[in-house]
């Protein structure tokens, strides 16, 4: 019963902050709401294990990149359909942000490395293990996602959207 509460409290403090996580790395409100319910499921089975030995968070987290990555990686590319589906809005912060728009163009691994760096402040060699690739493969890809956001950023300064 005591795990049961741990595990409720751990919810009502993180859920936030765990679909703000799942936006960043899918740029789809859907997406992140499904990527947080399978960690969290995954999280519910390990509970007893990940809090003694670890952050729940940061196993969640850690889940989630995995699970987002292996998605991808199966999918290879976008999902083309004939007839898109009726329009509907969700209240995202970042929906529409100039900035978010060109970190969303990024490829998905690069754009993975930059928000463990520097949304969740890990490491190199901690981003290594979360994406399982090597240390240097984070630094590349740190550096061309960089590099693609300089390039877009004088046109974001030109039109205001930075001061």
């Amino acid at each position: 019963m005591q795990d049961d509460a741990l595990f409720e409290q751990f919810l009502a403090e993180r859920a936030d902050a765990l679909l703000r996580f799942g936006y960043l790395l899918t740029g789809n409100p859907h997406d992140a709401a499904d990527l947080v319910q399978d960690a969290l499921v995954r999280l519910r089975g390990a509970w007893e294990r990940v809090r003694r030995k670890s952050d729940p968070e940061s196993y969640v987290r850690t889940t989630m990149t995995r699970l987002h990555i292996n998605a991808w990686r199966r999918r290879r590319r976008e999902h083309v359909t004939a007839a898109p589906p009726d329009q509907i809005h969700v209240d995202v912060p970042y929906e529409g942000s100039p900035v978010w728009d060109v970190l969303a163009r990024l490829p998905r691994r690069q754009r993975a490395v930059l928000v463990l760096r520097y949304y969740e402040q890990l490491t190199d060699a901690e981003i290594a293990g979360v994406l399982g690739i090597s240390q240097g493969t984070v630094r590349s890809q740190a550096f061309r996602a960089l590099g693609k956001l300089r390039d877009d950023l004088p046109a974001l300064v030109e039109k205001g959207h930075l001061a």
